[in-house]
């Protein structure tokens, strides 16, 4: 549970702030963005000057997430504040992972982190962090409503998109009563699930297939661990962005013979980006966390520069033997 006096500290915060710079960690997900949309778009619509971004050289937004309504707020980060007044990040366990954005955070007057990773390191000058939510998009909810402000569809829209990533569609043990009322709250605003649905999870252009094939011809199964890996050049062959590779994780965890799963994405500045997950015996977010990474027991993440053999090996050297000792 947040502290009564954080939530007051940051809506003190807000209601001074003449202009306030949102920011969401690189490659964003439905969470991490539509958490900072949901946001900017009520303080916007209380008449705060509101911009938001993300801190990718590369800056776009992910093709699965383009139907998120509220996207006239983003800049790209050579147009955000220097020294924001005050800056408030979603998602974003570290100011490493803001990316481009990081070093804003140690010029902004104040910075509030909303936050639901365990991992969370509390950069900021105050913090919005619970770890015990399924998503920072319940933690974006709340503080609308203490702002005064309301849902409406496209808010809700934003917001839906984050609870729905993050919880898995709903089949993540994070899948709380409470998580299913905030559902029927945004639902009722009249949002379309099916639509939602669609653009997350039912869409993909025909060079992901064959990225797809690749990686999982070259996945390998070793005492509990799958893994496999996603070299740049397979995205080259057919124009894939990286972000299309988002969904490639949930795909090969579903090994009835593994416990945890590891896909290895190479990004366009060659480095690895590792995407973990667990059926629960394992806590994939130590083990990350220990790489430089970070997340939550059962789905977490590191970057790597090392070769995909030197990187799946230190992963490996942390798991758990099979009589429990790492």
């Amino acid at each position: 549970m947040i502290p009564e006096p954080a939530w007051r500290r940051a809506l003190d915060l807000i209601g001074k702030a003449d202009e306030i710079a949102l920011a969401c960690h690189v490659s964003p997900d439905g969470d991490a963005l539509g958490s900072m949309l949901a946001t900017g778009s009520v303080l916007r619509a209380q008449g705060k000057r509101v911009v938001a971004s993300f801190g990718d050289r590369q800056f776009d937004v992910p093709r699965l997430l383009r139907f998120l309504p509220g996207q006239d707020l983003l800049v790209p980060p050579a147009d955000f504040p220097a020294e924001p007044e005050l800056m408030i990040t979603f998602d974003s366990s570290t100011p490493d992972r803001l990316g481009l954005l990081g070093p804003n955070t140690a010029k902004a007057h104040e910075v509030i982190v909303v936050d639901h990773h365990l991992s969370n390191t509390g950069f900021g000058t105050l913090s919005l962090i619970d770890p015990h939510v399924a998503a920072t998009a319940v933690l974006a909810e709340q503080l609308i409503y203490r702002l005064g402000g309301s849902l409406d569809r496209d808010i809700a829209t934003c917001l839906y998109a984050g609870l729905v990533t993050d919880t898995g569609s709903f089949r993540h043990a994070s899948t709380t009563p409470e998580v299913h009322q905030m559902a029927a709250r945004l639902v009722a605003t009249g949002l379309r699930t099916d639509e939602i649905a669609r653009e997350l999870w039912d869409r993909s252009p025909f060079g992901y297939l064959k990225v797809l094939a690749a990686a999982l011809e070259r996945a390998s199964l070793e005492d509990g661990l799958i893994w496999t890996y996603v070299p740049r050049v397979d995205r080259a062959a057919y124009g894939l962005p990286y972000t299309e590779l988002e969904g490639l994780i949930d795909i090969v965890r579903r090994t009835d013979e593994a416990e945890v799963a590891v896909v290895l994405k190479e990004d366009d500045q060659g480095a690895w980006q590792a995407s973990s997950r667990s059926k629960g015996a394992v806590d994939v977010g130590a083990i990350c966390a220990v790489l430089g990474g970070g997340g939550h027991h059962n789905a977490a993440g590191f970057t790597s520069h090392l070769s995909v053999e030197d990187t799946i090996a230190a992963f490996r050297a942390l798991l758990p033997s099979r009589d429990g000792e790492a």
